[in-house]
């Protein structure tokens, strides 16, 4: 059964994304932030792992970096949802600049339950972890 670390701030999305990949058979640890992220993977090892990017204290940035220096074979995931009020400046593409501090893939919010289990699954089969088949998301 893989193992999937979920990193989010917001316990509504923490807890959706919990209960999607538990039906689909993973094994997941939700943390509420990149310090209690941290000891998590500090105490056991993980297949994938999802990292918002905006999270008080430890910033999803900071977080993706020490994440991927940690468990640098680990697939990393980072997800965001922050959208700029204005949108006469030109706004910074935070997803790139997480793949160039060491993310796989990345998701933006909101992102469909099929996206997040097509980018975790390819994220696995990379790493050579297979997941078991289940039921598909209702």
């Amino acid at each position: 059964m893989p193992r999937v670390l979920v990193v989010d701030d917001d316990p509504m999305v923490g807890a959706t994304i919990e209960v999607l990949l538990q039906r689909q058979g993973f094994d997941v640890t939700l943390t509420d932030g990149g310090e209690t992220g941290l000891a998590a993977l500090e105490s056991q090892a993980f297949d994938v792992m999802l990292v918002d990017i905006f999270m008080p204290h430890m910033r999803g940035f900071e977080s993706i970096r020490i994440f991927h220096e940690r468990a640098p074979t680990t697939p990393l995931i980072a997800m965001s949802g922050y959208a700029f009020a204005s949108s006469a400046s030109p706004s910074p593409d935070f997803l790139r600049m997480a793949l160039e501090l060491g993310a796989t893939r990345c998701l933006r919010k909101p992102f469909t339950p099929e996206a997040l289990l097509t980018t975790i699954r390819e994220c696995l089969t990379g790493a050579g972890v297979q997941p078991k088949d289940k039921k598909e998301v209702p």
